[in-house]
């Protein structure tokens, strides 16, 4: 069942500039485009159930350990710019 669709009006509307032999590429690539896709609309999937991944997907959890911090004053010490125990960086928003 081949499919029309008018390649220079989307062209037009994507703002490319084809030539004739470009449109007729494309024409035929994107026939053959959605025949495909017509043809997996039109399979029968009511017995297939839903799937968000093909794959069983498990979440792998370690277990949680707490660790010292870095030292407040060490790391403040290496900052570009700190104030009264804060690190000090440029505004996010120019006002005046």
């Amino acid at each position: 069942m081949p499919i029309d669709i008018d390649i220079e009006h989307v062209a037009r509307l994507a703002r490319l500039e084809l030539t004739p032999e470009e449109l007729d590429g494309y024409k035929t690539q994107l026939g053959v485009i959605l025949e495909h896709a017509a043809r997996v609309q039109g399979l029968e999937t009511g017995a297939a159930g839903e799937s968000a991944h093909p794959l069983q997907l498990t979440n792998r959890y370690r277990e949680d350990e707490t660790t010292p911090s870095l030292d407040r004053d060490d790391v403040l010490a290496r900052a570009p710019e700190a104030e009264n125990g804060y690190f000090v960086a440029p505004p996010a928003l120019e006002i005046e």
